[in-house]
């Protein structure tokens, strides 16, 4: 929740701005300045409600496929991310899963998508199988739509079974 919070209260910031915007540019002949900032808001608040929902969406679905991993136990510390990268505006990011324990395992892993301030972006649930005993498995978390700006990426969960 903390999350989607956090998304649109950005959002909210970019929608301040566009009214402020619209408002300075000044408006048509039969449209006031408070009509011009009032559609503006409007847009703005769509959007906003539109990347929440979409954010929310994907942690929900994210949330799924890890609850669907059962009798998984924490293995948080047993993955790690490499830097994040942008193909054709979807923020990649490379995760090495090291399997420590003595027999193979598969790993479930939740990956977080942030911006420069810490809010939350977008989210992907990904699946690393067969791990064998003592190795690492490289695979690629891929956001779900593009992202702009200066993006990071953390683990949010990650279980292994």
């Amino acid at each position: 929740m903390a999350g989607k919070r956090d998304a649109v209260r950005a959002m909210g910031a970019v929608a301040a701005v566009a009214v402020l915007t619209l408002t300075a540019a000044g408006c048509s002949d039969d449209t006031s300045p408070s009509d011009a900032a009032s559609k503006a808001a409007s847009a703005a608040a769509s959007a906003t409600a539109k990347i929440g929902d979409t954010v929310a969406s994907a942690t929900a679905e994210a949330g799924k496929k890890l609850d669907e991993f059962k009798g998984g136990v924490n293995a948080k510390d047993d993955v790690k991310l490499g830097d994040v990268t942008k193909d054709g505006g979807r923020a990649t990011v490379p995760v090495t899963v090291t399997n420590s324990e003595s027999a193979t395992r598969s790993y479930a892993v939740q990956v977080d998508f942030r911006d420069s301030g810490g809010n939350l972006l977008d989210t992907i649930a990904l699946t690393v199988s067969n791990v064998e005993a003592g190795k690492s498995k490289e695979a690629t978390a891929r956001s779900n739509r593009s992202l702009d700006g200066d993006v990071t990426a953390d683990v949010a969960r990650a279980l292994r079974h």
